[in-house]
């Protein structure tokens, strides 16, 4: 694994060699299961973006073609939940598919929340498959600052 591609054949690396480019990778042992069944295929990779303005922390996220079929929940007074599933279409036996590319099943992410999010004004709208989630931030009022004159 070399950040270099080797211009020297196909030497093999070497720890105690000055000129191996090898960075250790902690991870390069660790399996990632890639296998996906139908209840984790749909919205696996689900993007939702999450900024905050002034006022308050607004989520998007993309679900084309669903409507009633995502849910937008508080769980544990901080931790906003969405969540949201895509029903297989019905096969009729006189049909004959030639490409299935979009994809169904369920899909759920959450995002816990900081301390300034009023979580009982949560508010959700869904325009052209996208959906919008505003959480209110508390106002925070500054603190009232006195000038103090030095004598002397």
């Amino acid at each position: 694994m070399s950040l270099i591609p080797s211009f020297f054949g196909n030497r093999r690396s070497n720890v105690f060699d000055p000129f191996s480019l090898d960075v250790w990778d902690p991870f390069r042992d660790f399996a990632v299961s890639t296998t996906r069944t139908p209840e984790t295929s749909a919205f696996v990779d689900t993007r939702i973006d999450w900024k905050e303005t002034p006022e308050a922390h607004v989520f998007k996220a993309d679900v084309p073609g669903l409507k009633k079929e995502v849910k937008v929940e508080v769980v544990d007074d901080r931790v906003l939940q969405i969540s949201g599933e895509r029903n297989v279409e019905k096969e009729d036996k006189n049909d004959t598919w030639h490409r299935v590319e979009r994809s169904s099943g369920k899909f759920m992410r959450r995002f816990r929340l900081p301390e300034n999010a009023k979580m009982d004004q949560v508010k959700a709208s869904m325009e052209n498959g996208v959906l919008t989630v505003t959480v209110p931030k508390l106002v925070v009022k500054k603190p009232d600052v006195k000038a103090v004159e030095i004598s002397g």
